[in-house]
This record gives structure tokens, C-alpha cells and sequence, in this order.
């Protein structure tokens, strides 16, 4: 029975690392899908309009899992400081791509997006207390440089507006370390996503009298299905942390470039240039090897 239980648990711990890879996939191709709607708003409605109402429906269509819940459980966490970070980090994370994609491809923003792996390495050191060799800062520097061969500043094509995602990685990058922080406190899924729901309803109230136009009815019912798919996605990406570890799960994130292609292509019939395909390639597999990188310190430090 002993032998039993020693073959059965490392089973059981690789099908939960696996079920967080395919939550991880499935996050990612819903966030996706989401990038692709909050560009087609922004075609008729302000950057900050559609980050504020995406957050207004998601927190809306919350109303019934917290009266399922209980108001009381839904609403307490154990580390509520975090929790209204993480949240502010979101919505910072949000506006700033909104306003990215009413200016750029989707693709492109997609790919100047994934710095944030970057980002996160960088951070880790006065977040978490990480120590970072140097082949993870030489990545990073070469990751950098694919930023400025997709955005190629001093040229005709470059577009101020690039930027914008790269500010929007970092929050991002930010809000993933808390999260992995706390993944460990014990604080449900939805607790985690009412916090991010309502911090950002609350802070994205001041930006309405310059940005709020009244939607039609077709407006409302895609903002509606926008914040039904944040709420997906986040709600795959909380579960995804809980099964697997971020070094783990952060290279899946790159799924999204597909996706970004793909829906770029079907929905704005726009395709990346070869320099786009260039620089997100530099990107990915700078980011892939500080994730390789991070396997092997970490196992270092297990033996």
C-alpha cells in the first residue's frame, strides 16, 4: 500500500500541473477574444469608456455567484491591501492596452504585451526578494530589443501609441506577482475577482465626465459580453495559479499570440509585417528563456 501511495501522488501532482497548463490555454484564447472586442469598441467609443464598462458589466454579471456565495464570504479576504493592488494593477494594465489597441494592430499590441515575463523577473527582486543572474538579464535586454524592432522608434512606422502596451505589461507584470503571492493565502476565486471587479468600477468613476458616451443597445450587449469574458478568463487564470506554478504556466501565456493573429486577421483582416513577426519572435523566446532559466535556478536550489 505504501509503494501504491509513492507511484500514485507524483501522478496526481503532474495532473493538476496539467490541468493548469490547459486553464492557462483556455485564459489565454479568452483574453484574446476580449482584446479583440475592446478594439472594435473603441472604434465608436472612448479607451476609458470601454475599460470602465467592461468592468461595470463584469462586476454586474458577479451580482448573482455573490448572493450564491454570500455576500460576507464573497467580500472577505484575508489579505484585502493585496487584493485592492492587484485590482488597481488591473485596471491600470487595462486602460493602458485599450488605448494601445484603438491605435494599433492586434497583433502588434499582442506582442509588445508579452514583455511583461520580463517585466515580472525584473520585479521580482524588490517584490519577492529573487536574486537574478546574469543570462536572465542579458534575456531580458535581448527581449527589449525585439520591443524596439516591433516598435522600430526614429522610423516612419513608428507609433507613439506602442508605448502604451509596454506600460500596460508592466502593471501587468505587477498585478501576476501578487497574484502568486497570494495563491498560497487560502482567498477563493471569486473573492479575487469581486476585489479586481469593484476596485475598478470605483476607480475608473473619476474618467467618466471626459470619456462616457450613453451606448446603444447593440453597445451594451457587446461591453455585456466583454465583461462576461474578463470574468472567464480571470476566473481560469486564478485557478490556473492554484495547479500549477508561474514558471511552469508562464510560457503557455504565448498562446496568445496565435489567437491575437488569428482574430487580427478574421475580424480586422489586418496581418502582422515581417518586422512584427520578427520582434515577437525575439520577444517570446527571450521570454521563454528566462522561464527556462528560473526551472533551473529553482532546481538548483531544491537539490
Amino acid at each position: 500500500m505504501q509503494a501504491l501511495a509513492t507511484t500514485q501522488r507524483p501522478a496526481l501532482r503532474a495532473d493538476e500541473t496539467l490541468r493548469g497548463i490547459l486553464l492557462m490555454l483556455g485564459a489565454m484564447a479568452v483574453f484574446s477574444a476580449m482584446d479583440a472586442t475592446s478594439k472594435f469598441l473603441t472604434a465608436d467609443y472612448n479607451p476609458l469608456m470601454v475599460a470602465w464598462g467592461r468592468y461595470l458589466m463584469q462586476s454586474v454579471l458577479l451580482l448573482p455567484l455573490i448572493l450564491w456565495a454570500g455576500a460576507k464570504r464573497a467580500l472577505r479576504s484575508i489579505a484585502p491591501a493585496q487584493q485592492t493592488w492587484r485590482g488597481v494593477c488591473l485596471y491600470a494594465s487595462s486602460i493602458c492596452f485599450i488605448g494601445g489597441l484603438s491605435q494599433l494592430p492586434l497583433a502588434e499590441a499582442s506582442a509588445l504585451g508579452f514583455v511583461s515575463p520580463m517585466f515580472t523577473t525584473a520585479l521580482s527582486i524588490p517584490f519577492l526578494g529573487e536574486k537574478v543572474g546574469i543570462r536572465r538579464w542579458l534575456a531580458i535586454a535581448v527581449g527589449f530589443a525585439g520591443v524596439l524592432i516591433v516598435i522600430r522608434p526614429g522610423t516612419a512606422a513608428f507609433n507613439a501609441a506602442a508605448l502604451l502596451p509596454i506600460l500596460s505589461a508592466s502593471f501587468w507584470a505587477v498585478a501576476l506577482i501578487i497574484t502568486r503571492r497570494m495563491s498560497h493565502r487560502g482567498d477563493p476565486p471569486l473573492t479575487t475577482l469581486v476585489y479586481a471587479s469593484y476596485v475598478g468600477v470605483m476607480i475608473g468613476l473619476p474618467t467618466l465626465p471626459w470619456a462616457f458616451t450613453m451606448p446603444n443597445a447593440e453597445g451594451w450587449l457587446i461591453i455585456t459580453a466583454m465583461g462576461a469574458m474578463s470574468i472567464a478568463g480571470h476566473y481560469l487564470l486564478v485557478h490556473a495559479f492554484q495547479r500549477g506554478t508561474a514558471s511552469i504556466l508562464a510560457p503557455f501565456s504565448y498562446s496568445q499570440m496565435v489567437w491575437a493573429v488569428i482574430l487580427g486577421y478574421v475580424v480586422f483582416g489586418a496581418l502582422p509585417d515581417l518586422w512584427t513577426w520578427i520582434g515577437a519572435a525575439v520577444i517570446i523566446l527571450s521570454g521563454v528563456y528566462v522561464w527556462h532559466r528560473e526551472r533551473v535556478r529553482r532546481g538548483l536550489a531544491g537539490a
